[in-house]
């Protein structure tokens, strides 16, 4: 068995800045250091984040393909309402949009599409051992989410380390999510 090569830079493109907190920190775990990491964050007050990501998505995949260096792209996109295959289904679109194949084999161990449903918060709760709905919008419901991101990162990285066990109560969003980075290769 090789040994898998260190990018040198991973991408990240999120819709805003608890997205940022929350991969920030699991990276961190991960030994990634800021020089590593280039933020793509949709711009306060520019309308919908989640859109802009999507619109974005393109760009961010084309730019990873034509780097000669080891290049991960982990883009943070929030369900909201929507599934999050409707959601894997609007980021596919938006290649078909901006002229860019679709994600392929090539792809697979480079990019890693986080869909949260309904929103991050979600996620986090649920990381730190809260049962959640997924339907539910927490978003709004605490104001220690700070505190709460480093405990879920915690979680996320024990539970994408190989031949972990994930509890049961693990939203399934979430589970796809940490199937994703698994296939991410970090």
């Amino acid at each position: 068995m090789g040994v898998v090569a260190r990018p040198s830079q991973v991408v990240l493109l999120l819709e805003d800045d608890r997205h940022l907190q929350f991969i920030f920190k699991y990276l961190r775990i991960l030994d990634f250091g800021t020089h590593a990491m280039r933020v793509v964050k949709s711009p306060s007050g520019a309308g919908s984040a989640e859109q802009w990501v999507r619109k974005r998505f393109a760009v961010e995949v084309e730019a990873r393909r034509s780097r000669q260096a080891e290049t991960k792209l982990i883009v943070i996109i929030d369900a909201d309402v929507h599934t999050v295959q409707q959601r894997i289904l609007q980021l596919d679109q938006a290649l078909r949009e901006g002229g860019v194949p679709k994600i392929g084999n090539d792809d697979k161990g480079h990019v890693a599409r986080l869909v949260p449903k309904r929103n991050i918060e979600t996620w986090i709760l649920c990381l730190n051992g809260e049962l959640v709905d997924e339907d539910r919008d927490y978003k709004r419901t605490r104001e220690d989410w700070a505190d709460l991101i480093q405990p879920a990162a915690g979680t996320l990285f024990a539970w994408t380390r190989p031949n972990a066990a994930v509890p049961r109560s693990c939203v399934k969003s979430l589970e796809a999510g940490i199937r994703e980075l698994q296939n991410s290769g970090l």
